[in-house]
């Protein structure tokens, strides 16, 4: 049942009304075509895409200065609230978003595993036993344009149970599993663009395409359709939404898309990762937005606390210790996860754990072993809190955590019907806002020398230089000292080094953490690393400088180093264009 007293939602808007005309703008290839992507780039492809830009791009624009302003207001000190203006979303317990009816392969969802969507990793994934695979153009993906392009290329022969990768030396992968996991698409984050796509519009004034659109909508247009016929539909894991405005703006581009290729409402479902504060201020009003297609909420817990730091960083009371010691069971995460829960069944929709970030090792059967008891304790922390299923990034690792979910569900599908008490300091145990942004259990500046170690501060360096390093070969995610180090890894690394650098932290040992010292560390750790003829560490070390040893800490490293290290120079060639970040 849906609310009748509020004013009508994009996805309440018929598809006859959203449809655009393709001939509004114009969307122009500038990378490279190499060798298949013409299969990816065809020209009904790109028109849908201008389509999509032609009604989506001014609105993405505003939505990006909203963000610039929500910054600024923390910074300042003003501390979000639950929005009076959508009480009567979230008092109102009648409604419910569609979840997981009708959609083929999403009513169980005990253990995705994730991954970028190159030929390996796919067909690793798809051979696995994990109920869905999130394919991951964000956080686990190096965005180069030949990654984009062969992704889509690779989840069009995926789709269609055909995929095969040869390696370089020959080893074959390929799709072998009759009943794969169901695929879950991860487009880039709305604050990403495309360089390698360029769009005209009516006036003839140019942009770079937003990366956010160009992923959605090209695995969308090539396989929407194939999968509505086979029973299913194309399912999405929205990034990095920062407010409920913004899960109108991603609910407004799957009824656009629904009516240019003719499909039904509901063919798109769509999971809302929560990582971001405004995100949790507003989960609520986020699946109110999305209800006509949202399946669930995901727990994206590293980028969580980056976005918490980001928020706070000036604040001296918000301080975390070495990641090594930083746990769930923070009253501020407590309450995070405990929301989730709670919004997810009381709105009928599954809500999904973190992610587990510890690697087995095969040449280490201790390192194994521990890596094992380690995510079988979170995921059964995870299970008894009332989440319905989680993530891992490595296949060994599926039974573990499908382990820890069958303890508890035994047959069940889900807990949806289970809505566990909380802990917050509302009515009946609510979680209020002051609860999501609670400094207890926070070390205090002083107490923190017991919880900061120069062996903390370096693996942070070693995490930031082994990832950005690997990103800027082309690589997504890496293991770093037998952790799972990908996008979210990094931006927290670099976020706590600049915030104990302006607390002045007092290490173990007396010493104070200095710009200076983190710099010899971080020489230090460059010296040691063992390096290849081609590699991009010089560039890797200068990024993690900027992003933990600036004046002012970066909102993302990832547009500042994309467009300077990964753009080809073919695109670059046709200039800066108006909006090259927005």
């Amino acid at each position: 049942m849906m609310l009748t007293t509020q004013s009508p939602s994009p996805q309440q808007e018929t598809p006859h009304q959203q449809e655009a005309s393709p001939a509004a703008g114009r969307m122009y290839v500038t990378g490279p075509l190499e060798s298949g992507f013409d299969s990816v780039l065809t020209p009904e492809a790109l028109a849908f895409l201008a389509a999509l830009h032609t009604q989506l791009l001014d609105e993405r624009r505003t939505l990006l200065t909203e963000r610039e302003f929500r910054s600024a207001a923390f910074l300042r000190g003003e501390f979000p609230a639950y929005p009076e203006e959508t009480r009567a979303i979230r008092e109102d317990t009648s409604w419910h978003a569609i979840g997981h009816r009708g959609a083929k392969g999403l009513s169980r969802r005990r253990v995705e595993i994730t991954g970028a969507p190159d030929g390996r990793t796919a067909a690793n994934a798809l051979n696995s036993d994990a109920d869905s695979w999130l394919a991951d153009f964000e956080d686990a993906m190096s965005p180069t344009w030949a990654n984009v392009v062969t992704g889509q290329a690779n989840l069009m022969e995926a789709v269609r149970g055909r995929l095969r990768h040869v390696t370089r030396v020959g080893k074959l992968y390929e799709q072998r599993n009759p009943n794969p996991p169901t695929i879950v698409v991860r487009p880039r984050g709305l604050h990403l663009p495309e360089a390698h796509l360029r769009y005209t519009d009516a006036q003839g004034a140019e942009t770079q395409a937003s990366a956010s659109i160009v992923d959605f909508g090209l695995y969308f247009f090539h396989n929407a359709r194939a999968l509505a016929e086979a029973g299913g539909g194309a399912y999405y894991c929205i990034p990095k939404m920062e407010s409920a405005a913004e899960a109108r703006w991603w609910n407004r581009m799957f009824v656009i898309s629904q009516g240019l290729l003719g499909l039904p409402v509901g063919t798109i479902r769509a999971t809302a990762l929560i990582e971001t504060l405004g995100a949790a201020i507003e989960m609520e009003e986020i699946v109110w937005e999305l209800r006509d297609h949202c399946a669930g909420l995901h727990a994206g817990r590293w980028d969580y606390i980056f976005s918490m730091i980001k928020a706070f960083r000036h604040d001296p009371t918000f301080l975390l210790p070495d990641r090594k010691v930083l746990t769930m069971d923070l009253p501020f995460l407590r309450a995070y996860t405990q929301r989730i829960v709670d919004v997810c069944h009381r709105r009928n929709i599954h809500a999904l754990g973190g992610m587990a970030t510890a690697f087995p090792d095969r040449e280490d059967p201790e390192k194994t072993a521990e890596a094992q008891l380690r995510v079988r304790e979170d995921k059964e922390h995870e299970a008894a809190q009332g989440f319905d299923g989680t993530w891992v990034a490595h296949p060994s690792l599926i039974p573990v955590a499908r382990a820890a979910f069958e303890e508890v569900l035994g047959d069940d599908d889900s807990q949806i019907d289970w809505v566990p008490p909380t802990s917050g300091s509302g009515e009946n145990g609510a979680i209020t806002a002051a609860d999501l942004l609670s400094r207890e259990g926070l070390p205090t500046t002083e107490d923190l020398s017991k919880r900061v170690s120069e062996e903390g501060v370096r693996t942070n360096i070693r995490a930031g230089l082994a990832y950005l390093n690997a990103w800027l070969s082309g690589q997504g995610a890496l293991k770093v000292d037998h952790l799972v180090e990908d996008v979210s890894s990094v931006e927290i690394s670099r976020a706590q080094i600049w915030q104990w650098i302006r607390r002045g932290v007092q290490l173990e040992g007396g010493r104070v953490l200095t710009g200076l010292l983190v710099d010899r560390w971080l020489a230090e750790e460059l010296a040691i690393t063992e390096r290849s003829p081609i590699d991009h560490y010089t560039d890797a070390a200068e990024l993690f400088r900027a992003g933990a040893m600036g004046e002012e800490l970066p909102e993302s490293f990832t547009v500042h180093a994309y467009d300077r290290h990964l753009v080809d120079r073919r695109a670059r060639a046709f200039g800066s264009y108006p909006g090259a970040v927005r």
